[in-house]
């Protein structure tokens, strides 16, 4: 399995937007095969940070699913979202690999 979590920096004033623009996102990540864990969003503290994890099985699932943006009609109307909205500053990438607690 492989995590990608997305760190944002977000517009707080936009967060209704961001909201719109992750659910719409976790509904492609689990209809391409994917699993969304959710977006992660401020409650106390720094108001302009979130969070968005969700695994594919194996990169080569990732890659076919990250294949889809910029063509596919669906991901380029959530992307629309932020692009609109301009709720996203900037975002960052970073996959990794779960160590999960064993099951007894």
């Amino acid at each position: 399995m492989i995590t990608c979590v997305v760190s944002y920096v977000i517009d707080p004033a936009k967060i209704d937007a961001f909201e719109q623009f992750g659910r719409r996102w976790m509904d492609l990540v689990v209809q391409h095969g994917g699993v969304h864990h959710g977006y992660f969003l401020p409650a106390e503290g720094a108001s302009d940070r979130a969070l968005a994890l969700f695994s594919f099985e194996d990169l080569a699932s990732y890659e076919r699913y990250r294949g889809r943006f910029g063509t596919d009609p669906a991901f380029v109307a959530a992307d629309r979202i932020r692009d609109e909205s301009h709720c996203v500053i900037r975002y960052e990438r970073t996959f990794m690999r779960p160590l999960l607690p064993e099951r007894r």
